[in-house]
């Protein structure tokens, strides 16, 4: 199934590695370092230029979402 990301972005629901909530997550230096990293190899995909609410690490890219990570979640878990 698919998980809708916001802004007409839609993700295959088996490629998901984890849902994270930005503001959290974001305050530890190895997810600041991994996200910088993801920037510099152009793997991030920005689904929204609103305040980020969430990223979501896929196979090959990471999303950040204006979404929550709760309600993306439920998404994600309805879709199974």
């Amino acid at each position: 199934m698919y998980v809708h990301l916001g802004n007409e972005i839609t993700i295959n629901d088996k490629g998901i590695i984890g849902i994270f909530d930005i503001e959290n997550t974001s305050l530890g230096n190895d997810t600041r370092e991994f996200l910088k990293k993801s920037t510099d190899t152009g793997k991030i995909v920005n689904v929204s230029y609103e305040m980020p609410k969430s990223f979501i690490v896929c196979d090959n890219k990471v999303y950040i979402s204006q979404i929550s990570a709760s309600s993306l979640y439920k998404r994600a878990v309805k879709s199974i």
